[in-house]
């Protein structure tokens, strides 16, 4: 039986960087009294990021999310004290292969197998940057050999968004539907299992918390977003996202260091 239309939203599933906290990753308090009055209505508050699950942690207790958080772009969700709910691994045949396409491009190479951070050099591209954002250092392997097993997400890093978009074509070309390929940052090139994906996560909310798609709200940035917006009854882009992304929503609040959080909830959802 297909649920009757809802328009009263019972959850929003945020995405974090870009939407969640400001350019300097700062959680402001505007955005907190939001969430506190998404809770004192009775809206759940629930977030999906590119982020390992570690880097999501110091957002439990600012903003009092009893919910589990989506890291890896839903390739695992855990609960606050990060058991595993659920995991998608991608094929450990494909492991390599994915690799080389991403370095043969000139791309930096980062593993994520479950909690663990792999790389194979900690002062890399963006390391220190993503070490700082997610208090959670990786570990430096010499090498990826033996690392294929189990590895969650794969994440191609460079500032040359030439690179980046030939990489991102290769994978599509050569891997198909065996993966998903997205940028989570310009300079962030994610590759996670198929099933991984925010959209995922908002029918693992759904029926978790049994709620009707249509009474889910989503709020994002970046392409990796896109997929939640077109699973849930009420998408909200960020004024910083690019016009394709906000294409795809219904409605485009300012910008994360215009409070464009605060104002979506204040806008969209609690007005509603």
């Amino acid at each position: 039986m297909v649920p009757a239309p809802v328009t009263a939203i019972r959850l929003l599933l945020s995405d974090v960087d870009g939407t969640l906290v400001t350019p300097d990753k700062v959680l402001t308090s505007q955005t907190v009294d939001a969430v506190g009055q998404l809770r004192d209505a009775g809206i759940l508050v629930a977030i999906a990021s590119a982020r390992p699950a570690q880097g999501l942690t110091m957002f439990v207790e600012p903003l009092g999310l009893t919910t589990p958080l989506a890291a890896l772009n839903g390739g695992l969700i855990v609960d606050e004290d990060l058991r595993v709910l659920r995991r998608h691994d991608i094929a450990a045949d494909l492991v390599p292969s994915i690799i080389e396409t991403l370095r043969a491009r000139g791309l930096s190479v980062w593993l994520y197998r479950g909690l663990d951070w792999f790389v194979l050099d900690q002062n890399g591209p963006h390391v220190a940057h993503e070490a700082r954002s997610c208090r959670f250092a990786p570990t430096q392997l010499p090498n990826f050999d033996g690392v294929a097993e189990d590895v969650t997400k794969i994440v191609g890093v460079s500032d040359d968004h030439v690179a980046n978009r030939d990489a991102l074509a290769a994978l599509h070309d050569d891997f198909g539907p065996r993966i998903i390929a997205t940028p989570s940052q310009s300079y962030y090139l994610d590759v996670t299992h198929p099933r991984a994906t925010k959209g995922d996560v908002v029918r693992f909310v759904a029926e978790r918390y049994a709620i009707a798609p249509d009474a889910i709200a989503t709020i994002g940035d970046m392409p990796n977003d896109v997929s939640m917006f077109a699973a849930s009854g009420l998408s909200i882009a960020m004024g910083n996202a690019d016009l394709a992304v906000q294409r795809a929503a219904d409605y485009v609040t300012s910008a994360n260091d215009e409070e464009g959080f605060a104002n979506a909830v204040r806008s969209f959802i609690l007005s509603t």
